[in-house]
């Protein structure tokens, strides 16, 4: 639980390195409590055209005030985060700017996102896993 809303923790904190785990259970609390505001708030609808059947959510007004409210009260610890998973990596933190390229940029930032941070420290900071240090005893 530590791990999702460590980057409450460190809100504006865009220095440093967060490993895999703390990005990724961020971003996967972020998703399920969203999905709960659209399953709480939400009416499901489906419309059949004669050819072709689409679904979803219709969100009420306080659903979608809520959702609305979480995604800006989430929108700087996940861009923090976000850099700070670049960082991991040995990438700047404007790499971010990549989101403003639809689908090419995103696919760049989900690989980026799911590589494994540098050995041992970087330009950014020490090793979040602790690789790389050395110990008198080893």
């Amino acid at each position: 639980m530590n791990w999702m809303i460590l980057p409450y923790k460190r809100y504006f904190e865009f220095r440093g390195r967060s490993r895999r785990r703390e990005f990724w259970l961020f971003a996967v609390f972020c998703f399920g409590v969203s999905l709960a505001i659209v399953a709480v708030f939400g009416s499901p609808y489906g419309t059949w055209t004669g050819t072709s059947f689409s679904g979803g959510a219709q969100v009420s007004t306080t659903g979608s005030l809520l959702r609305g409210l979480f995604g800006l009260i989430n929108l700087i610890p996940s861009v923090s985060v976000g850099v700070r998973r670049l960082h991991d990596i040995d990438r700047s933190g404007w790499w971010m700017l990549l989101y403003f390229v639809p689908v090419v940029g995103w696919l760049i930032l989900l690989v980026f996102y799911c590589l494994d941070g540098t050995f041992g420290s970087n330009r950014y900071g020490y090793d979040p896993k602790g690789r790389g240090t050395a110990s008198i005893f080893s």
